[in-house]
C-alpha cells in the first residue's frame, strides 16, 4: 500500500485556504495546517477533519515574518509524518500602497507574506520534497501580470512569486514540480463595499461571474496530483478576465 502523501498549506484556517485543505484531505493528504491568527478557526478546520480520518492533521501557528519560524514549520511537518510531498504557498498579505504615502514597513509586510516566505519554505521543503517526487503550488493574482491601482508593493510582490515559481521549476527539477494558480475575482475583500466596481469588472470577465473557492481549490488540487507532465506554469483561473484587460 503506497503511503498517505503530506501536504503543508499555509493560511489554511479561512477562506480559500480552509477549502483547499478540505480539497487535499478530501483526495487523500494528511495536512501540516498553518494559520497566523485564526487558531480557532483552524483548531475547528482540524477537528472536522479528524472526524473523517484520525492523526490526519497537525496544527501550525506562525508569523510567516519571522523567518526562524519558515524551516521550522517544514521540520515540524515532516517530524510528525515522516515525509512532505507537497507545499502550498497559500498565506498572503493584501492592503493598499498608493504612491506618496508606503511605508518600509508595509512594504516588508507584503514582500514576506508574498514572497519572501514562500521562498524560504520552498527551499526548506525542497529536499523532502526532492525525495518524494512532490510538488509545490503557488497562490498567484492576475495582478501580478496586470497593476491593480494603488496597490504596487502587492503587485509587485506577487510578479516576484510568479517569477519564483518559473525559476524553482527550473532549479528543482526533475524531481519537484513547481506550478501556481493565478485567481481573478473569487471572494470579494471583507471590507469591500465597491459594488459599482465589482459590477465592472465582472462585466470584463467573459464567464460573467466570480469563481468559487473550491474551483480554486480543484486547481490546486490537480497540479499536485494530475498534472504530472507540467512545472512552470501559472493556470490563470480568471473566467477570461485576462483577455479582456
Amino acid at each position: 500500500m503506497p503511503p498517505t502523501p503530506v501536504a503543508l498549506v499555509t493560511g489554511s484556517a479561512r477562506r480559500i485556504g480552509a477549502v483547499i485543505a478540505r480539497t487535499l484531505h478530501a483526495a487523500g493528504y494528511d495536512l501540516a495546517l498553518h494559520c497566523r491568527h485564526s487558531r480557532a478557526e483552524l483548531d475547528a478546520l482540524a477537528a472536522g477533519l479528524e472526524a473523517n480520518r484520525a492523526g490526519s492533521t497537525l496544527v501550525l501557528q506562525a508569523d510567516l515574518a519571522e523567518f526562524d519560524r519558515l524551516p521550522e514549520l517544514v521540520a515540524q511537518t515532516v517530524g510528525r509524518f515522516g515525509r512532505l510531498d507537497a507545499l502550498v504557498n497559500n498565506a498572503s498579505g493584501f492592503q493598499p500602497t498608493p504612491i506618496g504615502s508606503v511605508t518600509p514597513a508595509q512594504w516588508d509586510a507584503l514582500f514576506a507574506s508574498n514572497a519572501r516566505a514562500p521562498f524560504f519554505l520552498a527551499q526548506a521543503a525542497a529536499p523532502h520534497l526532492r525525495a518524494s517526487g512532490g510538488a509545490i503550488v503557488n497562490l498567484v493574482d492576475i495582478y501580478a501580470e496586470r497593476p491593480l491601482r494603488e496597490h504596487t508593493v502587492y503587485c509587485m510582490a506577487k510578479a516576484a512569486l510568479m517569477m519564483m515559481t518559473k525559476s524553482l521549476a527550473l532549479e528543482l527539477g526533475p524531481q519537484v514540480r513547481v506550478n501556481a494558480v493565478s485567481p481573478g475575482a473569487i471572494l470579494w475583500p471583507q471590507d469591500s463595499g465597491n459594488g459599482a466596481a465589482q459590477d465592472a469588472m465582472l462585466a470584463r470577465t467573459p464567464l460573467g461571474r466570480t469563481g468559487t473557492p473550491e474551483e480554486v481549490a480543484e486547481a490546486v488540487r490537480w497540479l499536485l496530483q494530475g498534472a504530472t507532465y507540467s512545472t512552470g506554469q501559472v493556470l490563470h483561473l480568471d473566467g477570461g478576465r485576462m483577455l479582456a484587460g
